[in-house]
């Protein structure tokens, strides 16, 4: 049974040359490897998830170090992997998980299409230009200090207040954002790689989370991935066919089936015969 889900650490962007000749932009990714650090169950905490763990910490606060004590390493990052079937997680299922268990880039393979989470890069205080993409104000007309400013914010007296939502200036950036359905393009497992098509939010060295997509066709969007057991065929026993004994063919008397069709015939003959005669004569 594999997770299809993992953290990773942003290293950059760089180039992959497929076989085709096609040059494509890539994001490297550091995965795993990942330990399960807990495994959550419907009954106990109301649904069901498998907890994993990144990048071993030197100390950690004393709750901490008891929660972790099971998988018997300490982590810096936790994150949860909500699980679909409640039963692979049940102490009585086949290939069921198991707390300490290593997840690595081998649950996903070139071509997969996965979902990547992060935090984008704070930008700090900004104006409505770069962190909504106003236009400003017009250069002419001598309005010398309004090429960037934002405008009108509301009407007069009616309804005489700023609207709620409405896009001002602001703090820009650090928030979560998930790119969806992109495609694994290379994956190296002595380096715990993966590079992925595309660009994805956060800076470099940033901590991200990495799924199957739920887009995927060929997955229907699972994220985890059970392995189906081996159904043994049922044995049918063959039960033993009685051949029947040979009578010879002297015991064997034939049913005078053509002397019962002939009888009533004749007797159908000798009547019609019989009222002829009794015909008077003209």
């Amino acid at each position: 049974m594999t997770i299809q889900a993992i953290l990773g650490r942003k290293l950059g962007t760089t180039e992959v040359v497929r076989q085709t000749g096609d040059i494509d932009c890539v994001t490297a990714i550091v995965a795993g490897p990942c330990t399960i650090t807990q495994l959550k169950t419907k009954d106990n905490d109301g649904y069901s998830a498998v907890q994993i763990g990144f990048e071993e910490a030197k100390s950690v606060n004393k709750p901490m170090s008891g929660h972790l004590s099971a998988s018997g390493n300490k982590f810096k990052h936790l994150a949860e992997v909500r699980v679909p079937n409640s039963e692979s997680i049940e102490p009585e299922t086949e290939n069921q998980l198991n707390i300490g268990q290593v997840i690595d880039v081998n649950s996903f393979s070139v071509g997969d299409r996965i979902d990547v989470t992060g935090y984008s890069k704070g930008r700090g205080f900004a104006g409505t230009i770069k962190r909504h993409g106003f236009h400003g104000g017009p250069k002419t007309h001598g309005q010398s200090d309004r090429h960037r400013a934002p405008g009108s914010i509301g009407a007069g007296s009616t309804p005489g207040k700023v609207i709620k939502g409405m896009k001002m200036s602001g703090h820009y950036g650090a928030e979560k954002v998930t790119v969806q359905n992109l495609e694994v393009v290379r994956t190296d497992n002595n380096r715990n790689l993966i590079f992925v098509k595309g660009a994805i939010p956060g800076a470099r060295n940033s901590i991200i989370y990495l799924r199957r997509s739920i887009k995927d066709p060929n997955n229907h969007g699972l994220i985890i991935e059970l392995q189906e057991p081996e159904i043994e065929e049922e044995i049918v026993e063959e039960v033993p066919v009685v051949e029947a004994e040979e009578v010879p063919a002297a015991e064997v008397k034939e049913e005078p089936a053509a002397e019962a069709e002939e009888e009533p015939a004749a007797e159908a003959e000798e009547e019609s015969a019989a009222e002829v005669e009794e015909e008077p004569k003209s």
